[in-house]
């Protein structure tokens, strides 16, 4: 019976999960090395950090949580070899190297690409956006935000972060994260986190960059060209003479071009022969306007601009494209704080918030490449990530031998 119970164990959903991070994405030597900054380490640090990972895997809500796990007979099945508690978590996240995580996490998406993960997309885009995570009553780190009421008086600390995420393949993967400090912003913070994504996904990853408005100004779009990329943002109120100019140009006129997708019904039009704003160094500038109605009746409508010309890239197309913007909020921000927990603060160090929303990504990349690539191999439909959540929890369960007394 015993050795049935092991053969369970080598077997199981978990045990194969853990094979395709350690061999197939090549992930053992940075889990066994990851850059452990413990003078005395007694717990080996892939111990440490392996169930920080599966933790997130499995949607664990604290370090609290993952010592249960790595204290009960659940600790077999995770792969771990021996017991410890939640403070060693803090005092690990606390030392642990950022820099060969971002690097094992870009690895992983440039290994996706080059294993043909999204050769069956034209266009492979880096959505950058950014967010709150992870509030406080009190401050306790240099990166807590103060937040004020109406009145001015400060009621409570939040942290804030830009995330770049692969977009536009049918595959979501997020890349990294920056925090900034008070007194930074969150555009200064995305500058830095693109230029750092390009250099580790390199200059031929992707194909476009898709912004929201706010991004939408000279000094960032031409930070983009000069890498070689096209740029979509969406046009907003904080370019006014252009936005005034497409809505005269549009309203009132008939559609350029009519689709549907899915059960939507899209208007678009589209004009490439705008007038750059002063300080934008392109000769003219695209922009399209969608009005996409749902069954429902509600209707959608949006102004984006692009360097994009028509012969590179149809309307349809485009449209697309932009809408890939939205992969970031709804598979990005949505899924890390309704399923892994990205507002909540496991260990209140700069270090440790930063080492928490990096494996809070990895864990959506690698749960995604795992179920939509590795297991959906053939024409079935893809497995939806709570049957496979849930696949993982039975996994945990130990397995007990048939009293046949």
């Amino acid at each position: 019976m015993a050795q049935a119970a092991v053969a369970v164990k080598q077997h199981s959903a978990l045990a194969r999960f853990r094979r395709y991070v350690f061999e197939r994405l090549k992930l053992r030597s940075y889990l066994d090395a990851p850059g452990d900054g413990r003078m005395r380490p007694q717990i080996p640090a892939r111990d440490l950090l392996w169930s920080l990972l599966i933790g997130q895997v499995l949607r664990e809500p604290s370090h609290h949580a993952i010592e249960a796990l790595v204290c009960s007979p659940a600790r077999r099945a995770i792969g771990v070899a021996q017991h410890f508690g939640d403070d060693a978590l803090g005092y690990f996240t606390e030392r642990l190297a950022v820099g060969p995580m971002r690097q094992a996490l870009a690895g992983v998406v440039r290994r996706a690409k080059r294993n043909k993960a999204f050769d069956h997309t034209r266009w492979i885009g880096l959505a950058i956006d950014g967010t709150g995570a992870g509030g406080s009553a009190e401050p306790h780190c240099p990166l807590c935000h103060p937040v004020t009421n109406v009145a001015g008086t400060v009621v409570g600390q939040l942290h804030h972060l830009s995330l770049i995420s692969v977009v536009g393949t049918g595959l979501t993967l997020p890349c990294d994260v920056e925090p900034y400090p008070p007194g930074d912003s969150e555009l200064r913070a995305s500058e830095r986190l693109f230029e750092r994504a390009i250099g580790t996904l390199g200059r031929c990853f992707a194909d476009y960059v898709v912004v929201d408005g706010a991004y939408a100004n000279a000094p960032f779009l031409h930070r983009i060209r000069a890498h070689g990329l096209h740029v979509i943002a969406r046009l907003k109120d904080n370019l006014p003479t252009l936005l005034n100019a497409a809505r005269q140009r549009f309203e009132g006129t008939p559609a350029h071009q009519t689709f549907t997708v899915g059960a939507d019904h899209v208007e678009v039009w589209d004009v490439d022969d705008f007038d750059p704003w002063g300080t934008l160094n392109w000769s003219t500038v695209r922009v399209l306007r969608y009005r996409q109605r749902k069954p429902d009746g509600t209707v959608h409508e949006a102004y984006w601009l692009t360097d994009w010309s028509p012969a590179q890239i149809g309307s349809r197309a485009l449209f697309g494209v932009a809408k890939s913007r939205w992969e970031i909020e709804n598979q990005g921000f949505n899924d890390a704080k309704n399923h892994h927990h990205l507002e909540h603060i496991y260990h209140h160090h700069p270090t440790s918030l930063l080492i928490g929303w990096l494996l809070v990504m990895f864990a959506l990349t690698l749960e995604r490449l795992y179920r939509l690539r590795y297991l959906h191999r053939g024409r079935h439909r893809p497995c939806p990530a709570i049957d496979l959540w849930r696949t993982f929890r039975l996994s945990l369960a130990t397995p007990t031998p048939c009293n046949s007394s």
